[in-house]
């Protein structure tokens, strides 16, 4: 009986040993160089990439969806964030320069710009070696570089963040109906180098390559930058700026079968920025119409065609009432006019009038003295 319970007893401590052994092998803790591998030069961890790569969502989950082509001008102010500071300050970079280091890095994958034809898949997807040598960027092979991890060293001054004035952004409005809500995304960047020839003229426009939006988004979230000339105090970061639609953008191509662009389709300027100001408002109004407004909402918008109306009935009035008055003016001044035209003719016909009717000075008789020879001839006809 005693042996029996001693080989239980060793069998149970034997078991409990292998557990352990086995836990061990499972659970460890992460040791620093662990950390130190999973976490790169930009500061993100492998779990901060997976927290801002998106699901795709299959067509199935969503009711709409539309492709949107924007051309972000970096002269206009709204979209100044993304291209200073020109030169690295207090460790700020502008969005080239954070591209541009994580490609160095090979942290980061670049894909050929095909016009109107963009696809992110490897066979499309470009050396950075190659994107150097085509844009004349001076580079030196890194420390711990190789054939399948490439990697580069790019100087601060050799980086042409002066010349990318444009960037080229890929929208995606989608309607979920998962979520019953409307949602942009944005997935992808070009940016666009703007570059003279040798005898000068205008710069001629260069789109370098595609980034995916996914990729590179956990960088930008690290990147605080102010936005606001009068508020200097960095209040957002890079993916705030993007997923809070702050920039500028002015559409130059939606996704339509002919493959082509706005310009392209409309020729002449002011049909192309209907064109342009028609889908920006087709992209806004289409959440209020899916939804059944509610009786508040109905009566509210009762009430404000209501006050248009009577301000444009009131508009109208004052408009007809200022030209009757504007007509009565004009005839009252007419009829002063003629008065005063009639009243100068009736004077000068008096005054003429007047002058001819004077009577001619007669002149008086002179006066006849006592002695005439009136007198004088009949006294000597009576001698």
């Amino acid at each position: 009986m005693k042996k029996i319970l001693l080989t239980a007893i060793i069998a149970i401590f034997a078991a409990s040993a292998f557990a352990q052994e086995s836990s061990s092998s499972v659970v460890r803790r992460r040791t620093a160089d662990d950390r130190k591998g999973s976490q790169n030069a930009g500061g993100v961890t492998q779990r901060m990439q997976s927290f801002y790569e998106n699901e795709p969502m299959s067509d199935s989950e969503l009711q709409w969806m539309r492709v949107i082509y924007r051309q972000l001008d970096l002269t206009k102010d709204a979209n100044g964030a993304l291209y200073f500071p020109d030169e690295p300050i207090d460790g700020q970079d502008n969005l080239f320069r954070i591209i541009m280091k994580r490609l160095a890095a090979n942290e980061l994958g670049a894909y050929e710009y095909l016009d109107g034809r963009e696809v992110f898949s490897d066979n499309y997807r470009v050396k950075v070696r190659d994107v150097l040598d085509r844009f004349s960027i001076p580079y030196t092979d890194a420390k711990g570089s190789s054939e399948k991890n490439p990697k580069f060293i790019i100087e601060e001054v050799d980086v042409p963040s002066s010349e990318v004035l444009t960037y080229y952004i890929i929208e995606r409005w989608e309607f979920d109906k998962r979520s019953n809500r409307m949602r942009t995304r944005i997935d992808a960047v070009c940016p666009v180098l703007h570059r003279s020839g040798d005898f000068g003229g205008e710069p001629i426009k260069y789109p370098m390559f595609w980034v995916k939006y996914d990729e590179l988004r956990p960088f930008l979230s690290t990147q605080n930058i102010f936005t606001d000339d009068d508020n200097n105090l960095a209040t957002c970061t890079y993916d705030d700026y993007f997923q809070l639609g702050l920039y500028d953008g002015e559409i130059y191509k939606t996704r339509n079968l002919k493959n082509k662009s706005l310009m392209q389709i409309h020729q002449d300027p002011d049909e192309l920025a209907h064109a342009q100001d028609s889908i920006q408002r087709r992209l806004d109004s289409f959440e209020n119409k899916l939804w059944v407004p509610s009786l508040e909402e109905l009566a509210a918008r009762r009430d404000a065609a209501e006050k248009a109306e009577l301000a444009a009935a009131e508009a109208e009035a004052g408009a007809e009432s200022s030209e009757a008055v504007t007509s009565d003016e004009s005839s009252e001044k007419s009829v002063r006019s003629t008065r005063s035209t009639r009243s100068k003719r009736g004077q000068a016909t008096k005054s003429s009038t007047t002058k001819k009717a004077k009577p001619a000075k007669v002149k008086k008789p002179k006066s006849v003295k006592s002695s005439s020879t009136a007198t004088r001839s009949v006294r000597n006809r009576r001698r």
